[in-house]
């Protein structure tokens, strides 16, 4: 290993690990007709629905993880995105939604990865927890906008998207990195890290595939 290789953030590592994984998600052809406006309102509705199975299932794990030494340092109460999906769920569905939300078959593949290791395995938690929040934080003002400008959202209906609480995220982005890096892990913790991040998008990928077989119905008129 080269002196430059001992030198480099973790951080740094762990970004360009999940380049593939990353590409492979914003090239998905779902997320090409969300942030192109192609996407009709019940395609944006299915996609809220799956989000808010994924995420209880983290930020379940994250419940687990708080006290957790190095995991509970990720844990952030802003960062919190299931309250704002079930706003966005009752806007966009009605009152009962929680009676008629489903999971996909690759969502429940995706919530039982979550169970099985990011409630008991710290590195595990974090993989899941980098791949999510920190995807949406990048990639969530593009689509807020268009879901503003598209079906005239300002509040209820994409509060997923609103990061204010942990402003200005620059900022928080930086304070990540940094708890990335300075993490008291082994080489053995960070390729654990690297390779369950890489098996998160794997299952992002998934889902995103499974909502894309409904494109004919969710194309935007």
């Amino acid at each position: 290993m080269t002196t430059d290789q001992v030198a480099e953030p973790f951080s740094r590592g762990l970004r360009m690990a999940i380049e593939d994984g990353h590409a492979r998600a914003q090239g998905s052809v779902f997320v090409e007709a969300l942030v192109e406006g192609r996407l009709n309102l019940a395609g944006y509705t299915a996609l809220a629905s799956q989000h808010y199975f994924i995420y209880t299932a983290l930020e379940a794990a994250g419940e687990a993880m708080a006290e957790h030494p190095v995991a509970g340092r990720f844990v952030v109460d802003g960062l919190r995105r299931v309250p704002a999906l079930a706003d966005d769920l009752a806007e966009l569905i009605g009152p009962d939604w929680r009676d008629r939300v489903e999971q996909r078959p690759s969502t429940a593949a995706y919530v039982a990865r979550l169970t099985e290791v990011a409630a008991v395995s710290p590195t595990a938690f974090v993989a899941h927890h980098y791949t999510r929040y920190l995807g949406d934080i990048a990639g969530g003002q593009v689509v807020r906008a268009q879901l503003r400008s598209q079906h005239g959202f300002t509040d209820a209906g994409a509060r997923f998207y609103d990061f204010s609480a942990i402003a200005p995220v620059p900022t928080f982005r930086k304070r990540y990195r940094e708890l990335l890096d300075t993490a008291p892990w082994s080489a053995a913790e960070r390729a654990e890290v690297i390779a369950e991040a890489g098996t998160a998008f794997d299952h992002n990928v998934a889902v995103l595939t499974d909502l894309a077989a409904d494109l004919p119905t969710f194309r935007a008129a």
